[in-house]
């Protein structure tokens, strides 16, 4: 068994599968069946939203459908958040950043799962920085070129980037490389007045492949390791369990709550961002947490922005095989025919972030990634921020790669080519994007 991605483009053969059958990813936008979307501002009841009280409401009727039907409840609110600044450098990235290494748990007596978080912010910064929060893919490490980063011990997925599932001191500064695919421009980051936090999703919850052979690392159990050791034995019998993804999201917020505490930044001014499944749970995690400024998800692919109705790419089918652990088990009964069964879309889930401001950034490389679905969700989405008075996203066409035009005041969509992944085109256009949102000018 194996899956091939190539050129950003994933290839699927139904051999893969043995006893798992999926329904093969269509990319003919001839055969896209007829589809209705839902109106994010009518209650499930037929109620129009009117005011600003009913849209608070709506939000959660929303939330609230996502949690019982694709990506499980909200883990609960952690017994405490208990930090530790172990390592402070006070002039990093050539004197012009103070790097923090950061370690916390759940617990107030530091027992149970623990995650490392990195922090960088401007050391010249009159005032505390806006910050950005993502997670990373392999570790704090990968992100730097320095020998005191720290080296996480989890598990760790994509197998060609470490040694035997765990992380390696070769990937040490990886994403400084321009000719990777994703990149981690930090000193651009820190020019333009913002501080950064990061942590390796694979300490939150390991993210088996769906063809994992060894029996201690499958999806359906080993991924509700680690975090998941807060939560107790998991009910088998529910259809609405915590689920990776909600996971993923949940530590993101758990790190704003360490920026709330942290007098170098200003968590009021937080950007929320990820690549891929992590653009999935920073897109998540903005939705549920009302704290997050700006969220900015990038190129999510499918479970994420774009409409899983209009059936183009990965669709409900693959992600219930592939992804068993991204989705709780009722998102199951939607994988045959979405367009008539399912009774919300991704466009409720870009909704439930208005009013604050949100960019979705999408890549055309990859028919996989379903790009267009992902505008088409965007625009059923606008009217929310047009009726909050929070400016919309612009009525414009589908807009080419590296077209601005559909970024608005506070919502828009922008796409570009080349490779899966985070790149300075998308870094650029995030802080562009934040600097409106938070009134920083001058540069």
């Amino acid at each position: 068994m194996k899956l091939t991605i190539m050129a950003g483009v994933f290839t699927l053969s139904l051999s893969l599968l043995g006893d798992k059958p999926y329904r093969e990813p269509n990319y003919d936008e001839s055969k896209i069946p007829p589809y209705t979307l839902e109106d994010p501002l009518t209650f499930v009841d037929g109620r129009k939203v009117r005011t600003a009280a009913d849209w608070e409401a709506r939000r959660k009727e929303i939330l609230d459908i996502f949690a019982r039907e694709m990506y499980g409840q909200p883990p609960p609110e952690p017994e405490a958040v208990v930090t530790e600044v172990w390592d402070v450098k006070e002039n990093a990235v050539a004197g012009y950043a103070v790097r923090k290494q950061v370690r916390m748990w759940f617990r107030k007596d530091k027992s149970g799962p623990c995650i490392n978080w990195i922090v960088f912010a401007p050391r010249h910064a009159k005032k505390p920085s806006p910050v950005i929060l993502f997670l990373n893919y392999r570790g704090n490490h990968e992100l730097v070129p320095d020998k005191d980063v720290y080296v996480q011990r989890a598990w760790t997925q994509f197998v060609e980037k470490n040694d035997n599932y765990r992380a390696s001191e070769r990937t040490r500064g990886v994403m400084t490389d321009p000719n990777e695919d994703s990149i981690f421009p930090l000193s651009m980051l820190i020019a333009r007045g913002y501080a950064v936090m990061s942590a390796c999703y694979c300490e939150i919850s390991p993210d088996p492949d769906w063809t994992e052979k060894n029996p201690a690392w499958r999806q359906e159990t080993f991924a509700y390791t680690g975090i998941f050791d807060l939560w107790g034995k998991r009910d088998e019998s529910r259809t609405d369990n915590i689920t990776a993804l909600g996971a993923w999201a949940w530590t993101l917020s758990r790190g704003l709550d360490y920026a709330q505490t942290d007098p170098l930044l200003d968590a009021k001014r937080s950007v929320v961002t990820g690549c891929s499944r992590l653009g999935k749970a920073a897109l998540l995690a903005g939705a549920r947490d009302e704290r997050f400024a700006v969220c900015v998800p990038n190129q999510t692919g499918g479970g994420g922005a774009p409409l899983a109705k209009r059936d183009y790419g990965e669709n409900t089918s693959t992600e219930n095989v592939m992804f068993t652990h991204w989705y709780c088990k009722a998102y199951k009964k939607y994988s045959e025919k979405p367009w008539e069964t399912l009774t919300f879309d991704q466009h409720m889930l870009l909704a439930a972030v208005a009013p604050r401001a949100l960019l979705v950034q999408g890549f055309d490389t990859s028919r996989w990634m379903h790009t267009k679905g992902e505008y088409l969700a965007c625009r059923a989405a606008a009217p929310v921020w047009k009726f909050l008075g929070r400016g919309t996203m612009p009525d414009v066409p589908y807009p080419d790669n590296y077209c601005t035009s559909g970024i608005g005041e506070s919502f828009g969509y922008v796409r570009r080519s080349e490779q899966h992944g985070i790149a300075a085109h998308d870094w650029m256009w995030l802080m562009d994007f934040a600097d409106r949102e938070f009134g920083i000018g001058g540069r």
